[in-house]
């Protein structure tokens, strides 16, 4: 449960409270939230919620406030107010997806930087104030990422933007899986309707798949090794990747998100290239200006 409310102690500041309720029969505080907690206190950019302090209240019942700054909507509410504005339902313009994606691969590679993935990057965990600043939140799934691989849970990532590696079992993945998780979200701000709907992980794979054309051992080396690859999937061909974006991208944000949507994790674009792309040139620009200003 998240409520609004006001801190007194910084001039009735607007804040927001995500209440953790603490059982009696429970082994201490949630993996989840010191999970979440640990890193937050870790990062600090313009591009991450800020959290700002942790309380415990003891009475009537144990409860932890994860106290953060307040943020006016997430993404999904703002492009659902974008559609509601115009009779036919509204886009975003070109220009706008692209700052949007700047800031959200700006914040994800200050994340990776520091040894992050976030593991649940979607369109209701990404905030925007009111000045148009996205802003990364919900690290409850996130983890700290260390060379060699470790061995990570596959729960992680709503169904619809989660990796084909998690979906096929693989068990040690590393920065590409927030890459592929940014790649879906890019088509669902150009689309505005999710690029892969799925309502099961099987489902889920097929819908990639006939997008992307089913992977193979030319595509993807050692995808027939994975604990959940079947010989006799359907073969697809692939498609062109405007096809995944009918609503309209140019050709240089058509190659981004093909970039994005490699199926060898290790050959995925990472953050720090994408923010490098041609398509974000005009953009990074101006930003340099700025901040010599």
């Amino acid at each position: 449960m998240v409520y609004k409310g006001r801190d007194l102690t910084r001039d009735n500041a607007l804040v927001a409270m995500k209440k953790i309720r603490l059982e009696q029969d429970d082994d201490g505080v949630p993996s989840t939230a010191l999970r979440e907690i640990s890193l937050l206190r870790e990062l600090s950019h313009d591009n991450i919620v800020r959290l700002l302090d942790v309380e415990h209240a003891s009475a009537p019942s144990q409860r932890l406030y994860l106290v953060f700054e307040w943020v006016d909507q997430d993404l999904k509410r703002y492009m659902d107010e974008v559609s509601r504005s115009s009779p036919r339902g509204g886009r975003l313009t070109g220009d706008k997806v692209r700052q949007l994606m700047y800031q959200l691969l700006e914040g994800l590679d200050y994340c990776h930087a520091k040894g992050i993935v976030h593991r649940d990057l979607k369109p209701q965990n990404l905030l925007m104030d009111r000045n148009g600043t996205l802003k990364i939140a919900d690290f409850g799934l996130a983890r700290a990422f260390c060379i060699p691989l470790r061995t990570y849970t596959h729960e992680v990532v709503t169904l619809w933007y989660r990796c084909p590696e998690i979906l096929l079992g693989q068990r040690k993945y590393g920065l590409g899986v927030d890459i592929w998780s940014v790649g879906t979200i890019f088509a669902e701000l150009v689309n505005f309707y999710p690029l892969w709907p799925g309502d099961s992980e099987i489902d889920e794979l097929f819908r990639i798949f006939r997008t992307l054309g089913t992977p193979n051992e030319k595509l993807w080396p050692g995808v027939s090794q994975l604990p959940d690859f079947k010989p006799v999937f359907p073969q697809w061909p692939p498609t062109p990747i405007a096809r995944a974006v009918p609503e309209g991208l140019d050709e240089l944000g058509q190659d981004l998100l093909k970039q994005m949507f490699v199926y060898n994790p290790s050959d995925r674009i990472s953050a720090r290239a994408a923010l490098a792309h041609p398509y974000f040139d005009g953009l990074r620009g101006a930003k340099e200006e700025d901040m010599q200003l």
